[in-house]
Parts: structure tokens; sequence; C-alpha cells
């Protein structure tokens, strides 16, 4: 779509080297920087590299996250729910302040867009599976809305999109549960899971210029589930 693209990746550098290669072939513009979203200084440090590589920020899809082992609350460790909260809210709230100390025009920018990545757990909240999930998720829910209505007059738009059960490794590399796509797959209306490629096609779309009069939203990509 033309943007000049920072791949944040925490330590999987070779695929985040590989994709950022791949988007170059094709006549883009990419980088990939590692950074743990749960640290304000790898965040800061983050941002600050983008820029230095990739010029004036313009737009931020916010979408780290894990789940920690699925289970029952009181089966679940305090180390599993504070990570969770720590990357997937704490860091979302992060990365969202650093991309408004870089957008804003109060800093002496022009505006842009920020797209947050939710779940369809923050509504449906994930009895015996990840309630702290869930919970992370219901914040990123929240922090759209008030951020959106925080920045409305300042050019910068903040959406969300909220995907249901998608194809990625996070069933097998953090939940430990690689079964449940099968057993969830009855329960979605459509029948069937949902591809990375149609939730990376609604972020496009809040990215765009044809949403430019949304903000505050929150764009659900899960099959009717």
């Amino acid at each position: 779509q033309g943007y000049r693209v920072a791949i944040n990746y925490r330590d999987d550098r070779s695929r985040a080297e590989a994709l950022a290669a791949e988007i170059e072939a094709q006549g883009g513009k990419a980088v990939a920087i590692a950074a743990d979203v749960s640290s304000e200084a790898e965040v800061k440090e983050l941002f600050a590299r983008t820029v230095a590589a990739l010029g004036p920020l313009s737009h931020v899809v916010n979408n780290a996250g894990i789940t920690g082992r699925s289970g029952r609350l009181d089966e679940a460790s305090a180390e599993t729910i504070a990570k969770t909260i720590a990357v997937n809210l704490t860091g979302a709230v992060l990365v969202a302040r650093e991309a408004v100390r870089h957008l804003s025009p109060r800093h002496g920018s022009k505006g842009g867009v920020i797209v947050n990545i939710s779940s369809a757990a923050a509504t449906l909240g994930s009895p015996g599976e990840y309630i702290w999930y869930a919970a992370s998720k219901g914040g990123i829910d929240s922090l759209t809305i008030g951020l959106a209505r925080e920045l409305a007059e300042e050019g910068i738009r903040v959406n969300t999109v909220t995907p249901g059960m998608v194809e990625t490794e996070i069933h097998d590399r953090s939940t430990g549960d690689p079964a449940r796509v099968e057993r969830i797959r009855p329960l979605i209306p459509m029948k069937r899971i949902g591809k990375p490629e149609e939730v990376a096609d609604a972020v496009l779309y809040l990215l765009s210029d044809g949403a430019y009069y949304v903000t505050g939203a929150n764009l659900r990509v899960s099959g009717g589930r």
C-alpha cells in the first residue's frame, strides 16, 4: 500500500528481517527493530529508531500480545497474569503514548492514525481459558474510546480492530492449547477460522483516508462470533 514499515519484534529476529526483506523486494521500505513493549525505555527507543530509519511517523498499529497458558483463573500464576497485563495493556498504553508524542500538533507534528488490536475475548470473557487475557483486551477497547475522544481535534484518529479466532501461532506458542482452534470452530457462525490477511484488510481500511471520518470505532473481524 506504499507505507514505509517498521516491524517490531521481541526475539524472532530472523522472521522479522525476512518480512522486511520481502517488503523491500516488492519495492517498499522496511526495517526490523527489536523491542519489548512492556519496557518504557525500549518503546521510546523503538520509536526513535523508526523515525531515524524511515522519517516522520504517520501510522501506528498497536499489535503486540500474549495470552499465557490457558486454564482457569484460580490455576493461573501471578507471573502469567502480570506478564500478560504488562505486554497487552501497559505495553499498548506506552506505545499509544509514544505515538501521540510523535503524531500530535502539540508536539510539532501533523496528526496521523493509531489502530489498536483487541480481541473477541474482551466481550466473550474467555472463561476456562484465559480470563486475564480477556481483561487486558477489554482495556484496549477502553483505551481506544478515551484516546479517540482526547485526540479528535488534533488530527489523530484512533480505532480498534477486534479479531476472533484467527490462524496464527499464538495457539501453539502462547496458550499451549493447539486443539483449541478446532474446539472453537463450531461456535463461529461462519464455521471457519479467520486468516491474518482478513484482519490486515480491516487494519488497512482504518489506516486509510477512506476512514477519514472514523474514530473511536471498533471493527470486529470474527466471523460473527
